[in-house]
């Protein structure tokens, strides 16, 4: 849909279209909405499509599937997870929800991604499992991370939230680690209106799974395990089966749109692809000395933006010691990224107006900043 030219061009907007519509009133009418045949289908189907046939476990939301995956691999009191303090504060909560503890490892200035070399430096006797986020749609450097984690024993779980189709050295991500999660905010590259994906080559911890997420049953009133109720509905389900099959093009055009962007911006840092990555562009992040003046002219000319993310997670208020300071973490790179970082609309659906006036708008604001 093209709008005028003097509309504000937001900085993300999800896909809905007359097949998502009907696809809900489709299963609404059948009266199967909870659980059902389309989870089943969505399952098999995201399985086949992304992820080279891993077992799938849907559920309601991202941060669900990052916290049934810590449940079911039964880390707790005692142990610590490496994770990226650049990222959103789901992929440490996750590892606090279970009781255990997050230690924060610095980024990749480049990806923005964790870097190997900071997971190494951060490998203690407790450490017992490394979780790298694929941020923004890049891959993260699944290569090193691997290797430490089997030199020393550990599990790996993919927070792979903004990234599907994303890929390193034609592997797809969510193919990497012992478990996998994704999410379908509205937002994402792909959407189910709210939930998420758990991917693992493990039948049995899948199985754990679908009982965790299902207050601990197969058969009904027959429960195994204490367990919750995170399960995915028919209608989400459906949704994410008519976005599945419009994944690629999705992806495409998200691609094509940042190859505009990095042809076009001439003031500011644009977002490199390592080697042997295939960036599917969640979010097409630049950097900016002076970001509040550019993204207050970006407004002004009508051109949305967005700070992924203004704060790292060590900085937040839960993750801040008794004494109201953020701990021992040395993560200059994460601080800098934090200080520095705007993304830009690349969504489907960008006009190649849109995306002239987005080139003419950031290039004048940034140069003038």
């Amino acid at each position: 849909m093209a709008f005028p030219t003097d509309a504000v061009i937001p900085a993300a907007r999800p896909v809905i279209g007359e097949a998502e519509i009907e696809a809900a009133v489709r299963v609404l009418r059948s009266g199967l909405v909870v659980q059902g045949p389309e989870v089943a289908a969505f399952e098999a189907e995201f399985s086949e499509q992304l992820v080279e046939g891993r077992h799938c476990v849907a559920v309601n939301s991202g941060t669900s599937a990052l916290h049934l995956a810590l449940m079911a691999l039964g880390f707790g009191p005692g142990d610590e997870v490496i994770v990226p303090s650049f990222s959103f504060a789901a992929t440490a909560n996750a590892v606090r929800l279970v009781g255990a503890t997050p230690v924060f490892a610095d980024i990749d200035p480049a990806s923005f991604c964790m870097s190997p070399r900071a997971v190494a430096a951060l490998i203690g006797p407790r450490t017992r499992a490394i979780m790298p986020v694929h941020l923004y749609g890049h891959p993260a450097a699944m290569d090193g991370i691997m290797a430490l984690a089997e030199r020393y024993g550990l599990a790996v779980i993919e927070d792979a939230a903004q990234a599907h189709g994303a890929a390193l050295g034609g592997r797809p991500v969510g193919t990497f680690g012992v478990a996998a999660c994704f999410s379908f905010y509205p937002t994402k590259n792909m959407h189910t209106l709210e939930g998420g994906m758990i991917v693992t080559p493990d039948a049995a911890l899948a199985r754990t799974l679908r009982l965790l997420r299902n207050q601990g049953m197969e058969q009904r009133y027959a429960n195994e395990i204490v367990g919750a109720n995170m399960r995915m509905t028919d209608v989400q389900a459906a949704i994410g089966r008519v976005q599945l099959r419009q994944l690629p093009t999705f992806i495409a055009q998200r691609q094509e749109n940042a190859k505009v962007l990095d042809s076009g911006l001439t003031t500011v840092v644009t977002p490199p692809v390592t080697d042997g990555a295939r960036h599917v562009y969640h979010q097409y992040t630049i950097r900016v000395a002076d970001r509040d003046e550019v993204q207050r002219r970006l407004t002004a000319a009508g051109v949305g933006s967005a700070v992924y993310y203004p704060t790292p997670i060590h900085r937040l208020r839960p993750y801040l010691g008794p004494d109201g300071q953020p701990g021992p973490w040395d993560l200059p790179e994460t601080d800098r990224a934090a200080a520095e970082v705007l993304s830009l609309p690349v969504y489907p659906g960008l006009t190649s107006d849109d995306l002239d006036r987005i080139v003419t708008a950031v290039n004048d604001a940034a140069v003038r900043s």
